[in-house]
């Protein structure tokens, strides 16, 4: 799991053994308990996202874990996060509906940026006139604020406004650690001193 770089469904990690290796389902989600006790106590957890599991850094480990990549969480504008957060909570929903609610004209830019992480896609066509997108979330942004499903979004009972929304969303980012280029070794000791 750590080498793959995303996370694995039981399925695909009992692809990884030979025909006559594989272990059973059943095995393999009590592996993932053991496996899930094991990590308890320790700087790293296993996480069951959308689309797997994966092995990460404890959310309260990450500000020091994240020193060690010189890739940083990309920010994102308030605009961004209030349309993310509208089609979170209210999908499928159109362009036009997310405008009605914002008061203000969405950006062609959010919605690509939405699109090209793979956070949103077109779920299908409003029978209006234009049949404008429908667009919902996807399992990569469930996998990417660390959730199993949109059950365990906050209600929105618990969020007064767009702008907490927003927040919420931009704290999760802010927590998220990048695994992909370690900056060079020498780079590392000077940041551990």
């Amino acid at each position: 799991m750590l080498a793959a770089g995303k996370p694995l469904s039981l399925d695909q990690l009992r692809e990884l053994f030979t025909e006559d290796e594989r272990p059973a389902r059943q095995v393999m989600e009590h592996v993932m308990m053991l496996l899930e006790s094991a990590c308890e106590n320790r700087g790293f957890e296993l996480k069951k996202v959308a689309s797997g599991y994966r092995l990460q850094i404890r959310e309260e480990y990450a500000p020091w874990v994240g020193r060690l990549f010189e890739e940083r969480p990309q920010r994102y504008s308030r605009a961004l996060l209030e349309t993310l957060a509208l089609i979170a909570y209210r999908q499928p929903i159109t362009r036009g509906e997310i405008e009605d609610i914002r008061g203000v004209t969405v950006s062609s830019n959010i919605i690509r940026t939405l699109l090209e992480r793979e956070w949103v896609r077109v779920v299908g066509h409003r029978d209006v006139p234009g049949r404008p997108a429908m667009y919902a979330t996807t399992k990569q942004f469930l996998d990417y604020f660390n959730l199993s499903g949109l059950d365990q979004l906050p209600p929105l009972s618990e969020v007064r406004d767009l702008e907490e929304i927003g927040r919420e969303i931009e704290k999760n980012m802010q927590a998220e650690i990048e695994f992909e280029s370690p900056k060079d070794d020498d780079t590392n000791e000077q940041t551990l001193h």
